[in-house]
């Protein structure tokens, strides 16, 4: 895809999630990886629902600043996605109300947020791992998303919200959409002991459309 191509699609994508109610106010942002290493992302204090293309930031491969408005402050955090998830070309990251609420429950599973609930969930997301708090910004978020070595395309940031990379633009914010999703059903089912899919029914889905989920996932 274009660089232009790129641009808008980031804008488009942006505009509908922010209309949605998504992400409020200047919250979230959005990256896409570019042919020549680069990448370009949305820009600090920018909401997602009136993004200009031609303003958006381009960054080169080592994640400087080399054209439009200055970047988010989760720079380091998109970098580090792109670092340990090779497939990764573009990464999403939003304050979806069920997605930040479930990543303040005491009983979360921080190497599976959620149990597998729906076919949906695991063929889109896989399995959703849960990092503890750090302020907005702050590089040593990075680190953390490191030491999850590429395991997982679908991470909770706690008290903060989710964030997903996917091999395309559109599949990633399909996903973070289906995490967001599946988020809420786990609020609205949570203490009626609903049925979840079975260890047989993950490994179907994991025979069937090639699924990758996190050794540990299922423990």
């Amino acid at each position: 895809m274009s660089e232009t191509k790129n641009r808008e699609e980031i804008c488009r994508l942006a505009r509908s999630l922010f209309e949605r109610g998504l992400t409020p106010g200047s919250s979230g942002n959005i990256s896409a990886k570019l042919d020549d290493g680069g990448w370009l992302v949305t820009p600090t204090n920018a909401s997602l629902g009136f993004l200009d293309p031609a303003r958006l930031s381009r960054l080169d491969a080592g994640g400087r600043l080399v054209s439009g408005d200055a970047p988010t402050k989760e720079v380091p955090l998109h970098s580090a996605l792109y670092q340990t998830r090779n497939a990764a070309r573009a990464v999403v990251h939003l304050h979806s109300t069920h997605s930040v609420a479930l990543s303040m429950l005491p009983e979360i599973d921080p190497r599976a947020a959620l149990p597998p609930m729906t076919a949906y969930y695991l063929m889109k997301c896989g399995a959703t791992a849960l990092v503890p708090y750090y302020r907005p910004g702050d590089p040593d978020v990075a680190d953390a998303i490191r030491g999850l070595a590429g395991k997982y395309s679908s991470v909770l940031l706690a008290n903060h919200g989710p964030v997903v990379s996917g091999d395309t633009l559109e599949a990633a914010v399909f996903a973070i959409e289906e995490l967001e999703e599946t988020a809420k059903l786990y609020l609205l089912l949570r203490g009626l002991n609903p049925r979840y899919l079975t260890p047989a029914q993950v490994e179907d889905l994991v025979k069937v459309f090639g699924l990758v989920l996190p050794e540990h996932a299922d423990d």
